[in-house]
């Protein structure tokens, strides 16, 4: 990873992207995206893993230096920091079913750094942040459109 001011960083979050046994059809457009959103400074990578939790439950591990033929994500593995221990991993792969494949991704959000680091200046902290599924999103549009139809 470049080395960046802690006062100068961005927020950091990670996702996990889950796919189930059977389902999977890579096609190398997410490492496309992934590399894209890095080129742009949108996000930073600052970890990436894939994680494989088999039908027992057992857990395994690798990061982009344990596969071989990475493609065009090549690019991000330089950059990497490899920031998960061992207790992360396994609290990360307790949201996984039996029998699939994850990809975990660490990243910092360039594009927030400047205000990050304005809030950080002004004395202000974070003190919560999270997501709304798109699957809310989604349904709340749906629900509105139907009152929209029953009101008509």
């Amino acid at each position: 990873m470049t080395h960046t001011s802690l006062d100068e960083l961005g927020p950091v979050d990670y996702l996990i992207v889950e796919f189930p046994a059977g389902s999977t059809t890579f096609t190398g457009e997410m490492a496309t995206e992934l590399v894209a959103l890095s080129k742009a400074g949108t996000i930073r990578v600052i970890d990436l893993l894939i994680l494989v939790k088999d039908d027992d439950g057992s857990i395994e591990a690798m990061e982009l230096a344990d596969l071989d033929d990475l493609g065009e994500i090549q690019v991000l593995e330089a950059e990497l920091a490899e920031l998960l221990a061992e207790e992360d991993v396994t609290h990360l792969a307790a949201a996984m079913d039996p029998g699939s494949t994850a990809g975990v991704i660490i990243y910092e959000n360039l594009w927030a750094a400047p205000f990050a680091s304005a809030a950080r200046r002004a004395g202000g902290q974070l003190i919560a942040n999270g997501r709304i599924p798109i699957q809310a999103i989604l349904a709340a549009i749906e629900a509105d459109l139907e009152l929209e139809t029953v009101g008509d």
